[in-house]
């Protein structure tokens, strides 16, 4: 979904509907989605600021569409989910990358998500 959002410039609200007409999902798994979509889209600057302090050399607008999503959507849930602890939300992401991004997806999340520092958190 944050795909479709960033690529077409399509609202979340556009996209829940278009993408529940075609997937099925638990209610409470289908909330989470839509929460943490939305949160990702609120606070998109404030998240590619930390990205683009974590990462050299890279503008975010440089970065590859899944690798930016899937970091925007890992540094939401670090900054503020403060029961899933942040190794968890790291290696959640960087399966992610491995899967739909591109053969160095991974490591490049790893490196960037390894340095976001603790006290940047909202805890």
């Amino acid at each position: 979904m944050l795909f479709q959002i960033d690529l077409t410039g399509v609202s979340p609200r556009d996209v829940f509907r278009d993408f529940w007409s075609d997937h099925s999902a638990a209610s409470e798994t289908r909330g989470f989605a839509e929460e943490l979509v939305l949160g990702v889209y609120r606070d998109r600057r404030e998240l590619d600021r930390w990205i683009i302090g974590s990462s050299e050399h890279w503008r975010i607008e440089r970065m590859a569409v899944v690798d930016r999503n899937v970091l925007r959507m890992a540094v939401h849930e670090i900054v503020h989910d403060a029961e899933t602890p942040d190794a968890v939300i790291i290696d959640e992401a960087i399966e992610v990358a491995k899967k739909y991004g591109s053969e160095e997806s991974g490591s490049f999340i790893n490196g960037v998500l390894d340095k976001i520092e603790p006290c940047e958190k909202d805890r």
